[in-house]
């Protein structure tokens, strides 16, 4: 081959996207966005703070995000008490080396049961855009060069919510998904006082951060009933994508390309009585089925996929109302190899369930000395679970219980470690309060 020819085939090579690996975990969620990782790679089942861990690296601080993987990149956000501000982390997946910080916005917290490096960053291979509870969103190439950033507060009005606000952004098809479920009244001066607070959902231009679309999605929630701490995601069914949201009483799902609502499934609070069921769990899909996690000790909902309109009581597959411990107030179920998987936090028991009848196959309880709020994750034939404390739970997945290794991770003074555990490019990736562990064999 010529050198011309040569040098055109790398200008070519040089000017296309990069695209993400089947290996990558981009969302918080995974790939699939339910979870799971996809087979091919092995990941580990025995480790501890001493055995498989290929590196740790050390943040500046504290916070609830999970990481994302691409490529060699890992993405993490962190509060910075000495700066007084929320940090994007880059962090060099082979080595654990932190590449590079950037300053997402002032200020950490507002309560102190959580902080603003909740929500978790999403890719597309390209770029890597963050968000914080304070509304800070803002995209960033992987040298750490800043693409675009803005508030979502200055520019849609303050977040009205009683607590410190969560959700993870969303990428899909060339757009950027945020959504806003919150009071139509101010709570503790927050919000808007001379008129209504509106929620929303957003797309915009993950290249620029313009707005493409935003629709407002009404409910008849009350008060906090209306406040979701929930992420969108995408599923398909029977060849069409819709975009699904979770919150203020009603399931509902959306066009992606124009937010447009196609259908709407509701409640599990009758009259909305409840006032205060404010709601965590994001939805998943699987199996023709998308389960809506009530808050509080309530059932799972598992509706139909494929509807439209307003959904009735046919909607509804099951309920796991008579199965009192499958419930799940705080974690997201995890979907895969055709079961569900719905961790009780409270009860600290992890139910193996069969997607379109309810049956439970295993309930199992796991021996953890706090609650286990991070939302469970599958590789390899493995489910991943993490308290607060940080202790991590490796069980098999299928349709017998086995428990395959537990560990510590966490510290003795650890109280709130949420994020998940992270399978990618055959290593785990753990962030407990102030350090992300790479295990790997």
């Amino acid at each position: 081959m010529k050198l011309p020819q040569i040098l055109a085939i790398v200008a070519v090579a040089v000017s296309l996207p990069i695209t993400l690996s089947a290996s990558d975990w981009p969302h918080w969620r995974g790939p699939n966005y339910d979870g799971s990782a996809p087979d091919g790679e092995s990941y580990p089942a025995k480790f501890s703070k001493t055995e498989n861990v290929k590196w740790v690296a050390t943040l500046p601080g504290t916070g609830a995000s999970t990481p994302i993987v691409s490529g060699n990149s890992v993405f993490v956000t962190s509060i910075d008490e000495s700066a007084d501000a929320i940090m994007a982390i880059s962090i060099d997946r082979e080595s654990g080396e932190v590449r590079w910080q950037r300053k997402l916005g002032d200020g950490v917290r507002k309560d102190d049961r959580s902080d603003f490096a909740g929500p978790s960053a999403v890719t597309d291979g390209e770029r890597v855009i963050f968000f914080t509870g304070n509304g800070d969103l803002a995209a960033y190439g992987f040298g750490g060069d800043e693409v675009w950033k803005r508030n979502l507060q200055d520019d849609y009005g303050e977040f009205a919510f009683g607590w410190t606000f969560s959700t993870s952004p969303l990428l899909y098809d060339g757009l950027l998904y945020m959504q806003v479920l919150q009071r139509d009244v101010a709570v503790d001066g927050r919000g808007f006082t001379d008129r209504e607070n509106e929620s929303y959902l957003l797309a915009l231009d993950p290249a620029t951060g313009e707005e493409k679309w935003k629709v407002l999605r009404p409910t008849e929630a009350q008060m906090e009933s209306r406040e979701a701490f929930t992420s969108p995601i995408v599923a398909t069914h029977n060849g069409k994508t819709e975009l699904l949201v979770v919150g203020g009483d009603f399931l509902t799902g959306h066009d992606p390309a124009t937010g447009k609502e196609l259908w709407r499934w509701g409640t599990w609070n009758p009259g909305h009585g409840e006032k205060f069921w404010r709601l965590v769990p994001s939805p998943v899909y699987g199996d023709g089925i998308i389960l809506a996690c009530a808050p509080k000790k309530q059932p799972v909902y598992a509706i139909r996929a494929g509807g439209s309109g307003k959904l009735g009581p046919d909607a509804i597959a099951w309920t796991s109302e008579e199965t009192k411990d499958v419930t799940a107030d705080v974690p997201t179920p995890l979907y895969y190899r055709d079961r569900f998987y719905i961790l009780n936090e409270g009860r600290k028991i992890l139910n193996c369930v069969e997607p379109k009848t309810g049956k439970v196959i295993w309930s199992e309880p796991l021996d953890a000395k706090v609650k286990l709020e991070a939302s469970p994750t599958g590789a390899d034939g493995k489910v991943y679970l993490m308290s607060h404390l940080g202790e991590v739970f490796v069980v098999a997945a299928g349709d017998e219980f086995k428990l395959l290794n537990t560990t510590t991770l966490g510290e003795s003074q650890s109280i709130n470690i949420r994020a998940s555990v992270v399978p990618a490019q055959g290593n785990l990736f753990i962030r407990t309060d102030d350090k992300v562990y790479c295990i790997g064999e």
